[in-house]
């Protein structure tokens, strides 16, 4: 139950994060959106080991957190330069989807079969992905632009991806350290890759910085809940739950700013819920409950 929670923890703190980092990258652009808030995740995480104490990470873990910190930050801008050109209600569902897809098969084979309510579950969790993203046009509005999927498909890749080697960098106990590795090679990523290209560093539009610290301090929230979803259940389930993070974004514009949910977003919502309960429970707990089982 408590991987349960962190997973969806960690699918809120994602949903509001790309909310704010798509309005960030309509301001500045999405590779100065991306490598600001990275710094001030990384400002952060290094007063979070200060004073938690955490210790410093084994040479493969570092290793291997660097690594993950890299391919996400890729998926991260590809992610956000698709919805700098409109496609944010097809760029979300998609990559959402396809970073799923990773975890399941790689947990698969190293933790085993999960049983068939987690795989239900699983089945579910998709589908309330699918339904939570989609804007008016639906399914529709999807295979109307067919054409614009590359971006939001290596997006997904970059976060799978993440999603299985971040696991492994943090399966000896640490947390907050390999975070601030995991950042910080992202950021050198892209820091180089701007150097590089001689792009511009400086943020004109002096409003975009209250988005740029909002956004830093709920990625790390993100990042850190599904670590520890992770660290506390496996990571198929981990991964899938945290995939939710669309409906992280629906959930708070329902709440906050009042914005309707379509009947498909509901049907999502409910599709989630169901999500929640299969891999919460097994065929053991609900044999006790109609007492079939000794």
């Amino acid at each position: 139950m408590l991987s349960i929670l962190f997973g969806l923890a960690a699918a809120l703190g994602w949903g509001a994060a790309d909310f704010t980092g798509g309005l960030a990258s309509r301001k500045i652009q999405a590779h100065r959106a991306v490598l600001y808030g990275e710094l001030v995740g990384i400002v952060a995480l290094v007063g979070v080991v200060i004073i938690t104490g955490e210790s410093v990470p084994g040479l493969r873990s570092a290793l291997l957190a660097v690594l993950a910190g890299m391919v996400g930050t890729i998926g991260l801008l590809f992610l956000y330069h698709s919805m700098t050109l409109g496609l944010m209600s097809i760029a979300t569902p998609v990559s959402a989807l396809l970073a799923a897809v990773f975890p399941v098969v790689i947990g698969a084979f190293t933790e085993g079969f999960p049983g068939w309510l987690t795989v239900f579950g699983f089945g579910f969790a998709l589908f309330a992905v699918w339904m939570i993203s989609q804007g008016e046009g639906g399914v529709t509005d999807i295979l109307a632009h067919i054409a614009d999927l590359k971006l939001p498909l290596l997006a997904g890749v970059g976060f799978g991806l993440y999603f299985v080697i971040m696991h492994q960098a943090t399966k000896s106990g640490e947390t907050f350290f390999p975070m601030m590795l995991s950042r910080s090679g992202g950021s050198l990523l892209i820091a180089g890759y701007m150097t590089f290209t001689r792009m511009s560093w400086k943020v004109e539009d002096k409003s975009a910085w209250w988005i740029i610290l909002l956004n830093g301090v709920l990625d790390v929230c993100g990042n850190a809940f599904f670590i520890l979803a992770g660290q506390t259940g496996r990571l198929d389930v981990a991964a899938v739950l945290s995939s939710l993070f669309p409906g992280g974004t629906v959930l708070l514009a329902w709440i906050f700013l009042r914005e309707r949910l379509s009947r498909g977003q509901w049907v999502g919502v409910l599709s989630a819920l169901v999500a929640i309960v299969l891999m919460t429970v097994n065929a053991q707990m609900i044999c006790d409950w109609l007492g079939i089982c000794f």
